[in-house]
């Protein structure tokens, strides 16, 4: 989701709802304009390093999540997978070895697919389809090549 976050702020999927428009499209105007106004959040209003986070917050969040499933995978993976040596008289292994075996890889990439195809989905489907009343859907009566909203 990181990605797919990162990549839309910088590539157009022409007649995709998820996408931004091509030209003027207000999500890319500098905050900075609004550093003076009571309603911005206090990043904004602050400047600086906080805005430069605050800018970059969404993405950052979505990649410490997935570090974090990353490491909490490898952590309780190799606890299981030391388990299931257990029962067979082997010995376990660590999480860093669990991480090198063809096990832990095929966990994830299983994970990761359902999510690539999710993503996919989303960005396919929202150029030919419509949900009346979802921000995530273009307007019902918009032509297929319309980009955003």
């Amino acid at each position: 989701m990181a990605a797919f976050v990162l990549l839309t702020a910088y590539l157009i999927q022409r007649g995709s709802g998820e996408s931004k428009k091509a030209r003027d499209d207000p999500r890319d105007e500098d905050p900075r304009l609004h550093r003076n106004d009571p309603d911005a959040p206090w990043p904004v209003r602050r400047g600086g390093g906080w805005l430069f986070l605050y800018e970059r917050s969404l993405f950052i969040a979505l990649t410490l999540l997935f570090v974090a499933s990353f490491i909490g995978h490898a952590v309780a993976g190799a606890h299981e997978y030391t388990a299931e040596q257990h029962e067979h008289g082997d010995s376990g292994i660590g999480a860093w070895q669990f991480v090198r075996t063809a096990e832990f890889w095929f966990q994830s990439l299983q994970n990761w697919q359902s999510e690539f195809l999710a993503v996919g989905a989303i960005v396919v489907l929202t150029v030919f389809l419509r949900q009346r009343g979802s921000a995530e859907s273009k307007p019902v009566h918009a032509p297929h090549r319309t980009t955003g909203e």
